[in-house]
């Protein structure tokens, strides 16, 4: 198994770690790569607007993992050639993903990194396919993205219908053990593809379970700015469960509007949430965010190397590291695994080493990180996580557990 050199070399030494720099060679370098060769990777998230601050976190995850790689001595199957990150804005916006990648293209990147949400990376796996450019998915979990038979996507994190189908079992299993079955769950949602996409699947999912979903409410994550009217109509359809799906903003929206109408609700439960599984969102919801659940995928905290990283992301960046900085951070060094075994920059060979990886995670997974034929990480696996006093516990299943979930989690 080659699992390359990042995990442990790359992270033994982390604090002094230089900087990437340097430039690509002007006009035609040697596909194969050479001595002094710079290999240009893109990181292309939202930098501005609402999903600003995941967007930098994982730029910053992406810029982690260049460091490392060449602290750790380059890409050595191409005499030490170093890696150059190129980050990009997509505004969270659709078109500007699009029109950026084909742009950092045009510059010379052999592989892109990004994007964070669905309907971005659905563009940007166009543009990559169209020019033969490998793209590798950190977070966005839209299923129909890769419904397309492409050849040059790839993505990390599990998929929408994953997440979804995972989290309804989950939910059943734990309101069942604790002698509480769960009946009706309401579903919150952000209306793109990526929550409505997690909606449908855990619909498919709870109703051969047993248990009913609706109503099912969607919001615009990009302008909302309170929740309010949306939890009212939880308030008053008598689920016993409100599930949600959406990015970090909404979800301390979530917290606070949940915290004034005060639905009589067994669990919050966020399936595939931007917010309810990040130390961030403990001390901004405060109180108000005790308890609440989230299936989704997670840094695996039992690993070394996972607390050696996230040590040194608070001590560079002053913040606590989300768990899309981690998947940017693994995405960058798959990129790199393929590039040592593909002993080419060329973007077709890397492409056809993408599909033989075989590397060894940061997050909690079933195995390791291995595409199947449609571009999908066959080891990406959600978990379930909990709120508990103050500090997100991995509860489920209880092979990755921390702690044991607490169901119900409200005194209703």
């Amino acid at each position: 198994m080659r699992k390359a050199w990042f995990v442990g070399v790359a992270l033994a030494a982390p604090l002094a770690l230089a900087a990437c720099g340097g430039s690509s060679p002007s006009g035609g370098s040697d596909a194969d790569g050479g001595s002094g060769e710079t290999i240009k990777i893109a990181s292309l998230h939202p930098l501005s607007g609402a999903a600003a601050a995941d967007g930098q976190q994982m730029d910053n995850g992406a810029k982690l993992a260049v460091e490392a790689i060449n602290a750790a001595g380059g890409i050595k199957s191409l005499d030490g050639a170093k890696l150059q990150l190129v980050s990009a804005d997509s505004q969270g916006k659709p078109e500007v993903g699009q029109s950026e990648a084909q742009r950092l293209i045009q510059e010379g990147v052999v592989g892109i990194v990004g994007t964070y949400q669905s309907a971005v990376s659905a563009n940007v796996a166009t543009v990559a396919e169209r020019n033969k450019v490998p793209f590798v998915i950190d977070v966005s979990s839209a299923d129909s993205i890769l419904s397309q038979g492409y050849k040059y996507t790839f993505r990390v994190q599990p998929s929408a219908g994953v997440i979804g189908q995972q989290g309804a079992q989950y939910l059943f299993d734990v309101s069942t053990a604790a002698g509480k079955p769960v009946k009706k769950v309401a579903f919150l949602h952000e209306q793109g593809p990526f929550g409505t996409g997690v909606r449908d699947a855990f619909t498919k999912k709870a109703t051969e379970l047993g248990f009913q979903v609706g109503p099912a409410i969607s919001y615009d994550a990009a302008s909302v700015s309170d929740l309010t009217t949306q939890i009212t109509q939880v308030k008053a359809s008598g689920a016993d469960v409100l599930a949600v799906a959406g990015y970090y903003r909404d979800g301390v929206l979530v917290a606070k509007a949940v915290s004034s109408v005060k639905p009589p609700v067994n669990a919050v439960y966020g399936v595939a949430n931007g917010a309810f599984d990040l130390p961030q969102f403990t001390k901004e919801a405060g109180a108000a965010g005790e308890g609440y659940f989230d299936a989704n995928y997670h840094p695996d905290y039992t690993k070394a190397p996972m607390k050696d990283l996230a040590a040194l992301y608070k001590k560079q960046h002053n913040d606590d590291i989300r768990t899309g900085a981690v998947l940017a951070y693994d995405s960058v060094r798959v990129i790199a695994d393929a590039l040592e075994r593909a002993k080419s920059s060329e973007p077709a060979k890397v492409r056809e080493a993408l599909t033989q990886t075989n590397f060894e995670s940061l997050m909690a997974q079933s195995g390791p990180i291995a595409f199947d034929e449609k571009g999908e990480n066959k080891g990406a696996i959600p978990i379930l996580m909990q709120v508990q006093e103050g500090v997100v516990n991995q509860t489920w299943p209880k092979d990755l557990a921390q702690a044991e979930p607490l169901y119900p989690a409200f005194g209703n």
